[in-house]
């Protein structure tokens, strides 16, 4: 009796083995694979990847005034309160501002510069490492060497503080 039940337990297992297993759900949920598609023209000749990483890459005149003005280690590393004046490769060429803060963020470093023009408080964001940037210059240091914070958003409130700083008094 019990071969018998060993034997059709064989069987059984071998059976099934054997059959192709059948897919249990709708035919319809059943997603054919893509065709192949061929790369585009531009990636055949090598336009793709590399030519974006290039563009996106810093240059070592960049990656130099990085490690000169953002590094922690540096002696001349730029600080907020300072005047800084960043030049653009674009219309408007130059904007000078009071730092407000610095964004680390490694290659996504941004600084922040505020300005009064035309009576009008006017903030702008610059990310180091975008091409726009050429270059940025420290035109002066903040007064007493250092402010007493990191981020100096309460300048937006007190344009006479903000005075006081362009012109070099604490």
């Amino acid at each position: 009796m019990l071969n018998l039940c060993a034997a059709a337990a064989r069987r059984m297992s071998t059976a099934v083995r054997t059959k192709t297993p059948t897919y249990p759900f709708s035919k319809t949920a059943l997603i054919p694979p893509p065709p192949f598609l061929t790369a585009p023209k531009q990636l055949r000749q090598g336009k793709g990847l590399m030519e974006y990483l290039n563009k996106s890459l810093a240059t070592p005149e960049k990656q130099e005034m990085f490690r000169n003005l953002f590094s922690r280690q540096s002696r001349n590393q730029i600080m907020p309160g300072s005047i800084v004046q960043v030049t653009l490769e674009h219309a408007p060429s130059t904007f000078t501002g009071v730092l407000m803060g610095i964004r680390r963020r490694g290659l996504d470093t941004s600084i922040l510069l505020r300005n009064v023009i035309q009576r009008t408080g006017v903030e702008m964001q610059f990310h180091v490492n975008s091409p726009h940037v050429k270059d940025i210059k420290v035109l002066q240091k903040p007064p007493g060497g250092r402010m007493r914070r990191a981020k100096l958003f309460y300048l937006r409130d007190s344009p006479e503080k903000m005075s006081m700083i362009a012109g070099g008094r604490k």
